[in-house]
């Protein structure tokens, strides 16, 4: 995909700046519920109902995840829904034994995954200039830059699950070498986390675990 320029460009930049100015006006804030549903009164679930996940949904989670910024439009994230019966038991290789049915339980268990030779598709999602050679050869750079982003989506990911109605578990008591090699041999990409996806059986929460006050966590500098 080639760089546009000139009037195209300036069109182009002005159409964007003028569609996020219109949203704005439409939707100025978040209200509280919206807000609870995301996240001030969001929960991890471990338990799930037998309701299924439709592929449209995943499509749709997929399409606002993949909105979210990332630097210099990188996207480095991969995600493989495990829905089937065979992908649950190769991916139970990997769990701790008290995260096994928890995700045999979950309609969708997602792998967020990172790609590391993102930077190779760098001419179509940043077509303003060739940033590949900032990757390139540079493998501890490319990699820190996919971890970092990779995570960044996965947590877009788990909002916008919760946007659309989704619950979700995430999980990191699993070997990721037993994943990476499992599902990604041969390739490029390296798992993160595991998410758990579905509609979640309420009976299995405990109460909602302190948080810190802000003078705990924060600070002006």
């Amino acid at each position: 995909m080639a760089a546009i320029t000139g009037e195209a460009l300036e069109l182009a930049r002005s159409t964007a700046q003028e569609a996020v100015r219109e949203l704005r006006n439409r939707k100025t804030v978040l209200d509280n519920d919206s807000i609870d549903v995301i996240l001030a009164d969001a929960r991890s679930h471990y338990a799930w109902q037998d309701k299924p996940v439709s592929d449209e949904l995943l499509h749709r989670l997929y399409e606002i995840t993949a909105a979210g910024p990332t630097s210099m439009n990188t996207c480095p994230a991969r995600f493989v829904f495990v829905t089937s019966k065979e992908g649950k038991e190769r991916l139970a290789k990997s769990l701790k034994d008290k995260n096994i049915d928890k995700m045999m339980a979950a309609p969708v268990t997602a792998i967020i995954a990172h790609d590391l030779e993102f930077w190779r598709d760098l001419p179509f999602l940043f077509p303003h200039e060739d940033r590949r050679p900032h990757f390139e050869g540079k493998p501890e750079h490319s990699e820190t830059t996919a971890f970092r982003n990779g995570t960044l989506q996965g947590a877009y990911f788990m909002i916008a699950a919760r946007a659309l109605g989704l619950d979700v578990g995430a999980m990191s008591g699993f070997s990721n070498a037993v994943v990476d090699e499992e599902f990604f041999a041969g390739t490029t990409l390296r798992s993160n986390f595991l998410c758990n996806l579905g509609y979640a059986d309420e009976s299995a929460l405990f109460q909602k675990l302190p948080r810190f006050e802000f003078d705990q966590a924060c600070n002006y500098a």
